[in-house]
């Protein structure tokens, strides 16, 4: 067999492996995906008549066409806390050594985690869009085309964070404190375009929250399915994606090789 071939095959073993494990264990994915489903709920139904005041000129259904997009964004980051968990967990019990002693491709596991956190995160986005649907949201304006550029740019982001989270399972000594670590990929969506347009923020802040890699992404998502224009929000959230992405891989792969053989 070629090594391509080789390499193919077992990042599908990992894969499977890995996607098994979310089947038999699925509180932790279940338990991170609670949060983004409990402000959605959160903000519409408590919040909702005050937030749409300044937002959709008291209209909720305005407001909760605003407020989808961002949640969508934060199920990725919320994902993506639960892959470094899984990669510090397989570090700390020594699985990671014990894959290291086989006749496998190396990048295979990293790759087996990848792919699988992105197919979960995929799946999260589509259970958080379909209690945003049954509360109301109502994407107008949509071409088949702008669907396709939304779904494209949701595994982007995906995968971008995907490996951050990786480097940071694999940089945490346990898996508590790679939660802590990957905490932020939960908490940026907080002070990005979410919730509230960055122009109604502080000026000292704005530009915490107008330059951090979510609101650009989230901006663009919004305008995709809105049908409102995306305007200069796609390139700054493609590069973003582009270059978390680099960053992640190299950073994952030179944590990975630096374990002893």
């Amino acid at each position: 067999m070629s090594s391509l071939h080789l390499a193919v095959r077992d990042s599908a073993t990992m894969l499977r492996r890995n996607l098994l494990h979310a089947r038999r264990y699925p509180s932790l994915t279940l338990n991170l995906l609670l949060t983004p489903i409990m402000l959605l709920l959160l903000f519409v139904y408590v919040f909702g008549d005050t937030m749409s005041a300044g937002i959709g000129g008291g209209d909720r259904s305005a407001y909760l066409a605003y407020l989808v997009p961002g949640l969508l964004l934060m199920t990725i980051g919320s994902t993506a806390i639960g892959t470094a968990v899984s990669v510090s967990t397989d570090m700390a019990e020594g699985v990671m050594a014990r894959f290291r002693t086989m006749a496998i491709h190396r990048g295979s596991v990293l790759f087996g985690h990848v792919v699988g956190s992105v197919l979960k995160a995929v799946a999260g986005v589509v259970l958080v869009g379909a209690v945003g649907v049954a509360a109301g949201f109502r994407s107008t304006g949509a071409t088949a085309l702008d669907w396709l550029a939304a779904f494209g740019l949701l595994v982007l982001v995906a995968l971008a964070f995907t490996w951050i989270a990786v480097g940071m399972g694999l940089a945490s000594p346990n898996a508590e404190a790679a939660s802590n670590t990957a905490m932020p990929l939960i908490l940026l969506p907080l002070i990005s375009s979410a919730f509230v347009p960055v122009d109604a923020m502080p000026g000292w802040f704005r530009p915490v929250a107008e330059y951090q890699p979510f609101t650009p992404a989230i901006e663009t998502l919004r305008g995709l399915l809105l049908g409102t224009g995306v305007g200069h929000n796609w390139w700054i959230a493609l590069l973003w994606c582009l270059g978390l992405t680099v960053l992640g891989h190299r950073w994952s792969k030179a944590r990975f090789d630096r374990e002893p053989r």
